[in-house]
């Protein structure tokens, strides 16, 4: 019985314990979420109380923050933009041209103008030899005043394509009308089919449906609108849709057969682009009357749309690189304004300080309240900065007209940045007023 009645009083003893620690733990942490509350009404209540101050505390946080936020903002938008510009023809599309895309130099120029000229013969090589390409079509460019009726429309983008699948690799689309069938290019008729720029600029932004079937002079040569295409849109201010297309026999009978073309090579998919590439050069090198081995210049440049993408992207990087230089020295400095303000803050709140330690109060509830004062003001600024930054970026989208793409992480980031800059300026300031001696503090006058 004995060893009975003592085996039945542990499990009470411990039942006891259980009940009454986590209860002395859940009346601690609401004791200690009480006094972090407090603190908090405390230190929004100074700030209340110091407007103009306060004000002059958040400028520094909110200019890095606005900095940071805007021009994130931006280039996302940008880049989204670009990407869906130069990648319309997708990753399954590159170019085999005379010159490159983006030539960087007066020196360049010259040396890559002294190339022989990419011709009919090597689209035509390229699309018998090459077992990887799925698609080969050439293109030819001219520059144009063209005109209808009293209207003209200036630097318009003449373009000869040839086959009719140059439209696919292009990625544009008809909007209204047609395109023109293998017998109307192999014959060289005189047709074309315009951008949605030529509405504006010739048809007085008429229907495009009212503009097929009139007459278009390119040069002083009469062209039949057959089609309109669907707009593209304008990337950094400049149009895509000022453009005409016309057969690539017609484009030869105007302008003749010795410029240099660019030819297109479409891939069925993105894995064998690597593979057509090399196809295409060893075919162009063959040509041209190179072996493999040699290093010397091929006569011809092979590119994906990837070179405008890798040139935007180093822009870009530089721009981020400034801005968070920017933003880092604003934060600095706002960081600074911080430290000072709170140091003004103890000097004036000495008294105050001793009163709450006479009566109780630890070091660390007067650091805990500082701390908290900083990182409020820190925050608030932070908080400013994002909206302010984004409505930036959303008055420039508008402007320059491309997406405005808001990004929840930035603003968690700049919220966050900004509340471990008050952590970090606020944290001396807080020390010096929690190690205040209370008798010397309630002297204080």
């Amino acid at each position: 019985m004995e060893r009975s009645g003592g085996h039945d009083s542990r499990p009470q003893r411990y039942t006891v314990a259980r009940a009454v620690v986590p209860a002395r733990i859940r009346s601690l942490s609401v004791l200690r979420l009480t006094a972090v509350w407090e603190a908090f009404r405390v230190a929004t209540g100074s700030l209340r109380a110091n407007l103009l101050r306060t004000a002059l505390t958040l400028m520094g946080i909110v200019v890095g923050v606005t900095a940071v936020i805007a021009v994130v903002t931006i280039i996302k938008g940008l880049d989204q933009t670009v990407a869906q510009t130069f990648s319309s023809q997708g990753s399954t599309v590159f170019t085999i041209s005379k010159n490159p895309q983006i030539i960087k130099s007066r020196e360049e120029f010259i040396k890559f103008n002294r190339r022989k000229d990419v011709t009919h013969e090597d689209a035509q090589a390229i699309a018998r030899l090459c077992t990887s390409c799925w698609r080969v079509g050439i293109a030819a460019n001219a520059v144009e005043t063209v005109k209808y009726q009293d209207q003209k429309a200036e630097n318009v983008r003449i373009r000869g394509v040839e086959p009719l699948t140059m439209f696919d690799i292009d990625g544009v689309s008809i909007d209204v009308g047609r395109i023109w069938t293998e017998s109307e290019g192999a014959s060289g008729r005189e047709i074309c089919v315009i951008g949605s720029d030529m509405l504006v600029n010739l048809f007085g932004d008429a229907p495009a449906d009212q503009a097929v079937g009139k007459e278009v002079r390119i040069d002083g040569r009469p062209y039949l609108v057959i089609g309109v295409l669907e707009p593209l849109g304008s990337i950094f201010g400049f149009s895509r849709d000022n453009v005409i297309y016309i057969p690539y026999s017609t484009y030869q009978k105007a302008y003749g057969g010795r410029r240099s073309l660019v030819v297109f090579v479409q891939v069925p998919a993105a894995e064998q682009l690597e593979a057509a590439e090399d196809q295409v050069r060893t075919i162009m090198r063959g040509r041209r009357g190179l072996a493999m081995g040699e290093v010397e210049d091929e006569g011809f440049s092979l590119e994906t749309q990837d070179v405008f993408l890798n040139l935007y992207g180093s822009a870009t990087s530089n721009i981020y690189i400034v801005t968070i230089g920017v933003a880092a020295i604003s934060l600095v400095v706002g960081g600074i304004v911080v430290m000072n303000i709170m140091l003004v803050s103890v000097t004036e709140r000495t008294k105050e300080i001793g009163i709450r330690k006479a009566i109780g109060a630890r070091r660390k509830d007067i650091l805990t309240q500082f701390l908290i004062e900083a990182v409020t003001v820190t925050a608030l600024g932070g908080a400013i900065g994002v909206g302010t930054g984004f409505g930036l970026a959303y008055i420039i989208s508008a402007l320059i007209g491309f997406p405005l793409l808001v990004s929840v992480a930035s603003a968690v980031l700049g919220v966050g940045v900004s509340s471990v800059v008050g952590i970090v300026s606020g944290l001396w300031p807080a020390w010096r007023a929690a190690k205040l001696d209370p008798i010397e503090a309630l002297r204080a006058e």
